[in-house]
């Protein structure tokens, strides 16, 4: 059996070591964009989220990670039959991890000569809907929004520490990625209404 973790982030720290120590714990990586270059970079063996689905990015990358494979094996509960039988009738492997941090639109719209074309397209889609996705089946998927939290969890995932677990950490995780989603929408809805002409 194949153990998936979803790696796919904007800002980049730490995640190549991070990649190194799942793939040491028996993960097959799977990324897209920047971060499977960053990756490959490396010498580390990843699979383009294009191959593991079966589809093309398209629209200028605009569509990537919204593919039923993806979303079927973050969100699919594990021993639940019926979700047992459509992932096998769909060919959809189980997503145990999923690494996202969405686009820099704080980052791109604090700029001075910033464009609402520019601020367009920094509003990540794919990217919240894998959060909301892994962080809604916590019980089964991790979800990690920051780079400080690489490190705590393959310590728990390889049992190096006692004070907590995996499955606390999917919990704590869990809040952590929702109130990440909020923040975001909530900027982007403060930055909008504040340029958009109506």
């Amino acid at each position: 059996m194949n153990y998936y973790a979803l790696l796919s982030v904007s800002n980049k720290s730490g995640i190549v070591d991070f990649a190194e120590g799942l793939i040491r714990s028996g993960y097959t990586i799977i990324s897209s964009g920047g971060t499977h270059a960053a990756l490959q970079a490396a010498g580390l063996p990843v699979t383009k989220v294009s191959d593991y689905t079966g589809s093309p990015e398209i629209l200028n990358g605009r569509v990537k990670t919204l593919h039923p494979k993806i979303h079927g094996g973050i969100l699919a509960q594990r021993g639940n039959p019926k979700h047992d039988i459509d992932r096998k009738a769909n060919d959809i492997g189980l997503i145990d991890i999923v690494a996202v941090n969405l686009y820099p639109f704080k980052e791109t719209v604090a700029k001075p000569d910033v464009t609402l074309v520019d601020a367009i397209e920094n509003i990540d889609i794919g990217g919240p809907s894998m959060v909301r996705s892994a962080a809604k089946n916590y019980k089964d998927v991790a979800v990690l929004t920051n780079p400080n939290q690489y490190g705590i969890y393959l310590d728990a995932l390889k049992g190096n520490i006692s004070s907590v677990t995996v499955e606390q950490l999917r919990k704590q995780f869990m809040l952590e990625a929702f109130k990440h989603t909020a923040e975001y929408d909530a900027a982007i809805s403060a930055w909008m209404s504040e340029n958009v002409d109506l």
